[in-house]
């Protein structure tokens, strides 16, 4: 495959910064290093020009390159005003604002004192910290970007899904390639679930030679700069053991989907003999969190919390973790078959998530639900298995659905949905054509 430069759409993002240009809020994009929130931001930048904003008005600023890396808040909001056009309104662009030391003053300064919108990307949660709050009490809205769906995924590797009518009269998809090439969508899923959807992977191909220090360069570049420089700019000196760290990620990373608290992290890194030897002590409780809680902050993983559907509230018992790209658990863990059904549980939270669900884990009793997904007045409970075909592994994903006593949706999604669309209600689906749908 042939590599491509070109910017590529990514609209249902777009689309949300487009339905907030000229409001007041400060748009603030978020995600993992190498999302594409620099792209999405040249992206609001050529919507701008198309639609009649002169180059002029725009004003792009990115704090990764060395021609803005010794700025102040000082100089930057002297910079911004020496390009300000009297009498036009101007559009503020800033990528990876957080490198900039007092950035907050910054920005709320140009909001008093000029006519603009402003759009700023970050690599860390703590751009939206309570500090950050402080200073914009509210007036800012937060776009949470994620590495590519499956759907756009297809799209960024040149294919194009196509319909064909089955032996049988119904329809079945496929996938071309730009060469006119027909694949399986089974064949590009397995690729999905090989390499993960960063968006720079369709810059190099398909290869696991290309794609593997690109991987390594988002890990390195997350833990660095994300996660270990930044406890030295806030003068938390909590985040300092780069091993620990790295044995935090592989627990994680080898463990989602599943019941974890923080406390049995540091119990199974001492117990199956992941720490060095000359660590004395397991790393305490408080340790381990504030690991944990830096990781998420760096959009690296997601933890989800445990809802009792009867009772109607969350618990605060343990709740689960996924990462963030599949390809970067492959990367850690290596490229070989395992536990694929956590995987593909994975890939269905962070489609839930693009598609603007709020999601938590199902508790039903003494049963689970692998998600419940709810906006506005829509909630959908969701069953993820590998296969429906074998009588046991229905019975046992179908139970804790079938407790559930209210009329939302309710869905099992499997690779292999076996011969039935339902069971007394519950839809079985194909996992790749809800994916593409």
């Amino acid at each position: 495959m042939i590599a491509s430069y070109e910017l590529k759409k990514r609209d249902i993002y777009l689309n949300k910064l487009i339905a907030f240009q000229d409001t007041e809020p400060v748009k603030v994009v978020t995600g993992i290093r190498r999302c594409g929130k620099s792209s999405l931001l040249k992206l609001m930048v050529a919507h701008l020009q198309e639609t009649g904003v002169s180059a002029a008005q725009i004003i792009e600023m990115n704090f990764e390159s060395f021609d803005f890396s010794k700025m102040s808040a000082e100089t930057l909001y002297h910079y911004v005003k020496e390009h300000i056009i009297p009498g036009k309104r101007m559009y503020l662009f800033f990528d990876e604002l957080q490198r900039i030391s007092g950035w907050e003053q910054a920005i709320n300064s140009f909001r008093v004192d000029f006519d603009c919108d402003i759009y700023i990307t970050g690599s860390n949660a703590y751009l939206l910290s309570s500090e950050y709050a402080t200073y914009l009490s509210g007036r800012c809205v937060e776009i949470k970007m994620l590495p590519l769906s499956f759907s756009e995924f297809i799209s960024f590797h040149g294919f194009i899904i196509k319909e064909a009518t089955s032996a049988l009269g119904g329809t079945r998809k496929y996938a071309v390639s730009t060469d006119g090439e027909r694949y399986e969508l089974s064949e590009l899923f397995d690729a999905y679930m090989r390499y993960g959807g960063m968006p720079g992977i369709a810059d190099v191909g398909l290869n696991q030679d290309k794609v593997l220090p690109l991987l390594d360069g988002i890990y390195s570049t997350v833990i660095v700069r994300d996660i270990l420089e930044r406890e030295k700019r806030r003068g938390q000196r909590q985040i300092t053991d780069a091993v620990l760290l790295k044995k935090i990620i592989m627990f994680l990373a080898d463990n989602i989907g599943s019941t974890v608290s923080v406390s049995s992290i540091g119990n199974t890194l001492v117990n199956e003999g992941l720490l060095d030897d000359n660590r004395k002590t397991k790393p305490s409780t408080h340790t381990v969190q504030a690991y944990v809680d830096a990781l998420l902050e760096a959009y690296f993983f997601y933890d989800i919390k445990r809802f009792d559907i009867k009772g109607r509230e969350f618990l605060r018992t343990m709740g689960k973790y996924y990462i963030v790209d599949i390809g970067l658990r492959n990367y850690l863990l290596g490229f070989r078959n395992r536990d694929s059904g956590h995987s593909i549980e994975n890939v269905v939270y962070f489609e839930l998530l693009s598609r603007g669900y709020d999601v938590a884990v199902g508790k039903v009793g003494n049963s689970e639900v692998d998600f419940i997904a709810t906006k506005a007045d829509k909630k959908l409970y969701i069953q993820v298995t590998e296969s429906m075909a074998s009588e046991d592994v229905r019975n046992r994903e179908l139970a804790p659905l079938m407790k559930i006593q209210d009329n939302y949706e309710k869905i099992v999604l499997s690779l292999n949905p076996g011969m039935d669309s339902s069971y007394d209600g519950i839809m079985s689906l194909n996992l790749i054509n809800w994916l593409i749908g």
